[in-house]
C-alpha cells in the first residue's frame, strides 16, 4: 500500500474538465464559484418552495394521526365496517401519502429540477458561467 504527500490545502481533489475527472485545478469552477451564481440561487429558491410546503404538510398530516391515536382513542376506534376502523385507515393513510409524495416529488424532480441542475452543471463545466449577482457581491442573497 503507498501513500500519497498532498501539499498544504490540497484535498486531492481534481477540477478540471468533467467533476472529478480533470488533472489541473484553475479550468473548472469550485462549487463555491457555482454557488456564488444567480442561477444556483434560483434553483434552490425552487427546490425550497417545493419540498418545504410538502415537508410540512406531511408532518402535520402525521402528527394529526400521532395524537389522534394518543387522545381520541374512541375516535379512532370507531368501526366504520367489519373490523376496519378510522385509526386503521389513519395508518393506511400514512403509506400511502408517503408513496405519493415520493412520487409527486420524483416527477417535479425529473421535469423541471434536474434538467435545470444540469443545464447550470453544463454550463459551468463548458466555461460560461452565469452571472453571480448580489450573493456574490454581499453574501446575501438577490
Amino acid at each position: 500500500m503507498s501513500t500519497t504527500q498532498l501539499a498544504p490545502g490540497d484535498d486531492g481533489a481534481t477540477t478540471s474538465g468533467a467533476l472529478g475527472a480533470g488533472t489541473g485545478p484553475a479550468s473548472a469552477p469550485t462549487y463555491a464559484e457555482i454557488q456564488r451564481s444567480a442561477e444556483f440561487a434560483d434553483l434552490r429558491r425552487r427546490f425550497r418552495r417545493f419540498v418545504f410546503p410538502l415537508t410540512a404538510l406531511f408532518l402535520v398530516w402525521y402528527f394529526l394521526y400521532v395524537l389522534l391515536a394518543a387522545f381520541a382513542p374512541g375516535f379512532m376506534g370507531h368501526e366504520l365496517f367489519g373490523n376496519i376502523n378510522v385509526g386503521l385507515l389513519f395508518g393506511l393513510g400514512q403509506f400511502v401519502s408517503t408513496f405519493a409524495i415520493t412520487m409527486i416529488y420524483a416527477r417535479w424532480a425529473g421535469r423541471t429540477f434536474d434538467p435545470a441542475a444540469e443545464a447550470l452543471r453544463a454550463r459551468f463545466e463548458a466555461g460560461r458561467p452565469a452571472e453571480t449577482g448580489r450573493l456574490a457581491e454581499t453574501g446575501q442573497p438577490a
